[in-house]
């Protein structure tokens, strides 16, 4: 009777950092090195048709090592982070069924978070009814007031959920509203490990600022103007970094070099942001500087042999 090999190990590693900070570019060198396959994290990268304002991987950067998740739903479409969830776990079984190595890769710290944590996030529908509601509230009485009535009915949620982002307020309260549950955590069925890519902030602010004149000389504005042809100005998803400022140069409201500039600001709030989902003095996470890729590469493949 022939004796059963043991399963190989399900494991991955996590490529995080600010916007700019290179994490393609670092996973294309892992790639050189190990088998392994990229699964984006980046909630707008998941959309399609929106490739230059999002910065996603480039024909020639997916054709250098194995992109998922990537321009798989349209901008109008329902996605919530059980979505994504789903579709990165198929994802991950895929690849671990082909004896590849899944590199998370991406700056959206919820969906990083929630797949290594293992959230299991609550299974309440949108109500757009609710949310459009609470979407006027909010664009006349910003985040607190919809934060007041989120303590109300659910002081834990109010007390943890993000008190600057009138989002995830709203979907608090709709998920407090229905009666639903706020989700739950089961840690995952894979080991994992955390790279992040550190760069001084004025450095990261620098190439921020170089990516931004790109993706506008790459022809942003044009790209707006092609998916403003399929869908209104006022989606959620137009509504982001580098889109909203096109939408106001295309109506006229400013001028090219203010919009340009705009975006720049903006990038670097994003960036503020995102350095609270990735602390530097997070244990969870190993920081290598961003400017040495072939040392994130090195970094990754001790993190695959710990694991194994």
């Amino acid at each position: 009777m022939t004796e059963r090999q043991p399963a190989a190990p399900r494991r991955l590693v996590a490529i995080v950092g600010a916007t700019a900070s290179g994490k393609t570019a670092a996973a294309i060198e892992v790639a050189r090195h190990l088998p392994a396959e990229v699964v984006s994290a980046d909630s707008r990268q998941l959309r399609s048709g929106m490739l230059i304002g999002t910065a996603a991987p480039t024909p020639e950067e997916q054709a250098a090592v194995r992109h998922h998740l990537v321009g798989i739903v349209p901008p109008d479409a329902p996605l919530s982070l059980a979505n994504f969830l789903t579709a990165a776990c198929d994802v991950f079984d895929g690849i671990w069924a082909r004896d590849r190595l899944p590199l998370l890769v991406g700056g959206t710290g919820q969906y990083v978070w929630a797949l290594l944590e293992g959230w299991h996030p609550p299974s309440v529908p949108p109500d757009e009814e609710l949310r459009a509601v609470l979407e006027a509230e909010a664009a006349t009485g910003g985040a607190a007031p919809l934060l007041a009535r989120l303590a109300s009915i659910d002081p834990e949620a109010a007390a943890r959920v993000d008190a600057k982002n009138p989002r995830r307020i709203i979907r608090a309260i709709e998920v407090a509203a229905s009666g639903g549950t706020r989700g739950t955590v089961v840690p995952p069925d894979f080991t994992w490990h955390v790279i992040g890519l550190s760069w001084p902030r004025e450095v990261l602010h620098r190439r921020a600022d170089l990516r931004v004149e790109a993706m506008y000389a790459a022809g942003l504005v044009e790209e707006t103007r092609a998916l403003l042809e399929q869908y209104p100005a006022d989606l959620p998803a137009l509504r982001t970094i580098g889109y909203a400022e096109a939408i106001r140069h295309l109506r006229g409201e400013w001028d090219l070099a203010t919009a340009i500039e705009r975006t720049k600001i903006a990038t670097h709030r994003l960036i503020r942001m995102q350095a609270a989902w990735f602390h530097v003095d997070d244990p969870r996470i190993q920081w290598v500087p961003g400017s040495d890729l072939e040392a994130v590469a090195r970094a990754v493949a001790a993190a695959v042999d710990i694991d194994g």
